[in-house]
């Protein structure tokens, strides 16, 4: 590609990005920690509140903001002069994810990192995202290629790291603090995911994967704990149902529990 592209490609995130007033890249030092659904769930609970929200699934292998959002098999349109219009979630939520892209779900995307690179610049600078309060950026776990090209696309980005409670994925979370350091990153904080779960019968908590790791991390590595979110099998229920619990589930105690995150990250601006 020409060098000539190259500046126009980025001329078009510059100006894409002017038109966003906060950018938050929620990822995980690992995976299978819930990360995706507390982005879907954030994203959500923002457009409630009122502000335009845009949400950019940039997990190009295994997309499933779709799902999760109930737009599952939609494609994306373009306008006029070519952008691509993102699909419409709720009034104040749109949504860009590959899955759109994707002839059959079921086939496996098999790129290397520049094509993944060019993508990620394409959501960000081919789409008519219009006037955002926040772009929510759900990337794969790890510290690869993805999260990178974020933070190199889009600079003054902040970072939500999500964990649970166990000594494991509070291993990886610790590399992925020091990622969003490295490169520059403002750092909202930490989240606990699958942080208890009240037993349906009696009541009583069960710590399933230990408790209050994702708060010992943050005070260890002096960054925000922005909040716990305990286990529901309502989330799993709904997420399939393309449902986002905080909405439709507000006064359970998960429910709360992602608006206090809420509160916490726009404390944070």
């Amino acid at each position: 590609m020409s060098q000539a592209n190259n500046d126009q490609d980025q001329q078009n995130v510059t100006h894409t990005l002017e038109k966003i007033k906060n950018r938050l890249l929620v990822f995980s030092g690992k995976g299978g920690v819930g990360k995706s659904t507390v982005a879907a769930n954030l994203a959500s609970a923002l457009a409630h509140k009122k502000m335009k929200v845009g949400l950019l699934d940039v997990d190009i292998h295994g997309p499933n903001l779709a799902k999760m959002l109930g737009v599952e098999g939609q494609r994306l349109d373009s306008t006029e002069d070519g952008k691509i219009i993102p699909v419409q979630v709720e009034e104040n939520l749109t949504v860009v994810s590959m899955s759109f892209l994707l002839q059959d779900p079921n086939l496996p995307v098999i790129w290397r990192g520049p094509m993944k690179m060019k993508a990620i610049q394409q959501f960000l600078g081919d789409v008519a995202w219009g006037e955002l309060d926040w772009l929510v950026i759900d990337s794969p776990p790890g510290t690869g290629d993805e999260p990178l090209s974020v933070a190199q696309l889009i600079p003054a980005s902040g970072a939500l790291v999500v964990t649970t409670p166990q000594e494991v994925s509070l291993m990886d979370s610790r590399k992925a603090i020091a990622f969003a350091r490295k490169l520059n990153l403002k750092i909202f904080g930490i989240v606990e995911n699958m942080s208890g779960l009240l037993c349906p019968h009696c009541g009583k908590r069960i710590d399933l994967f230990k408790a209050g790791g994702g708060e010992k991390a943050a005070q260890e590595l002096g960054v925000p704990f922005l909040g716990r979110i305990p286990l529901d099998p309502e989330i799993v229920i709904l997420g399939d149902a393309g449902k986002p619990f905080v909405t439709a589930k507000p006064d359970s105690e998960a429910g709360k529990a992602f608006m206090e995150v809420v509160e916490n990250i726009i404390k944070k601006i």
